[in-house]
């Protein structure tokens, strides 16, 4: 394992947080509101995102679903990159069954070369839709969930170029890729919601990524599972778990449970068939739930966090020691895009975090160059900050 691997997976925990912060964007499209005003917001976070000193930001792959407008998470990724300076972008994930291993490759190696040392890649198993529209992205058939071991496989091979002699993919190469020189890799991650990833994710000695927002009660034992077949490999020495949470801060307690109540009335349409955009939180207050209904609602309520700033904080805090993760992902599918953004903002000012990061490292380095003392902000890391400066002066 290097140590620029290292680094690129563990992150910094910033402020009084216990772990590295970062965020899962599932770009919620509300009635009334566009999957463009989706998007835009989707650019606001992540600039508030790296301003803060979140360490990464990763966008879900969900397909056929009126209320989610992030299909092609490398599209918007490259999107991110241009408008970004240091945030790590990644796809958190993209579902292999749906995609051939050289395509995704060779996506990834592109945001690779356009975003270099910047790009993860995490890979689920799942469709992320339905049995009707998975049919449809294979087309002419396709890899099928039992296949995924073979696929990762498959894809980490032409991420290398190392397919052995006599392999039949032996002389196709991903471009871009180290065909062409010397160059970065994408990180792998592995993502799920049971024990198979959790497993395979082990005995590759890859870092884990799991769904708590949508399997929590699967949560402690996969994540022991992962733990327990871990093996060490060039990319980690130990297990790294990064555990996706819900989380809606509001400026109050109520608006925080209304916008929460938004993401979950859009669930249980989804699960009962019947996908459309996040409702308005006037719709949700006034739906009247059947009894099935509440039986998705309560568990659906109970794994989420929401409430005021410092609610949600104590949540986060709790959740991370009880379950160790070492690295939390917060994600929401709230209807309104403004309370996207200023949820995170909340949360950052609840965990002090810096107000700009750039700022604070150069500060950081400045003190310490004055005092005479060493300082881990390296030249490359002081020039990415400028950059950053730079380009957030300029932007539109």
């Amino acid at each position: 394992m290097t140590a620029s691997q290292s680094e690129f997976i563990r992150g910094t925990a910033r402020g009084s947080a216990p772990v590295p912060l970062s965020v899962l964007d599932l770009a919620a499209v509300g009635e009334g509101t566009t999957a463009r005003e989706a998007l835009q917001a989707s650019v606001r976070l992540a600039r508030l995102a790296e301003a803060r000193g979140l360490h990464r930001y990763w966008v879900a792959e969900h397909h056929s679903m009126p209320g989610i407008s992030s299909s092609s998470p490398a599209v918007i990724l490259a999107h991110l990159a241009a408008r970004t300076s240091t945030l790590r972008l990644g796809s958190g994930g993209v579902m292999l069954p749906n995609h051939a291993p050289l395509v995704v490759a060779e996506q990834f190696g592109t945001l690779e070369a356009l975003a270099p040392g910047r790009i993860d890649l995490g890979l689920g198993r799942a469709p992320g839709t339905d049995g009707a529209t998975a049919a449809a992205l294979r087309r002419a058939g396709g890899a099928e969930s039992d296949d995924f071991p073979a696929e990762v496989a498959e894809l980490i091979r032409f991420l290398r170029d190392d397919f052995p002699d006599g392999h039949p993919y032996r002389r196709i190469h991903a471009v871009p890729g180290p065909v062409q020189g010397e160059v970065g890799q994408p990180q792998v991650w592995l993502l799920g919601s049971s024990g198979f990833s959790a497993r395979l994710a082990g005995r590759l000695g890859l870092p884990f990524a799991f769904a708590h927002h949508f399997s929590a009660r699967n949560t402690l034992p996969a994540l022991e599972l992962y733990r327990s077949s871990f093996r060490p490999s060039e990319t980690l020495a130990e297990p790294y778990v990064a555990l996706g949470v819900f989380a809606f801060a509001g400026d109050d307690a109520d608006e925080a449970r209304r916008q929460a109540l938004t993401g979950a009335l859009a669930t249980v349409r989804l699960r009962s068939g019947r996908p459309g955009l996040v409702p308005t939180p006037e719709e949700a207050d006034r739906h009247v739930f059947t009894e099935q209904e509440r039986a998705v609602l309560g568990t659906w309520l109970d794994n989420a966090l929401y409430g005021t700033a410092d609610e949600v904080r104590a949540g986060l805090d709790e959740l991370q020691k009880r379950t160790g993760a070492d690295e939390l992902m917060l994600a929401m599918n709230a209807h309104g895009p403004d309370f996207r953004v200023r949820s995170y903002e909340l949360i950052a000012d609840a965990y002090g975090l810096p107000a700009d990061v750039a700022t604070a490292d150069r500060a950081t380095a400045d003190r310490a160059a004055t005092d005479g003392r060493s300082t881990d902000l390296s030249a490359t890391d002081r020039a990415a900050t400028d950059r950053r400066s730079a380009d957030r002066a300029t932007a539109d």
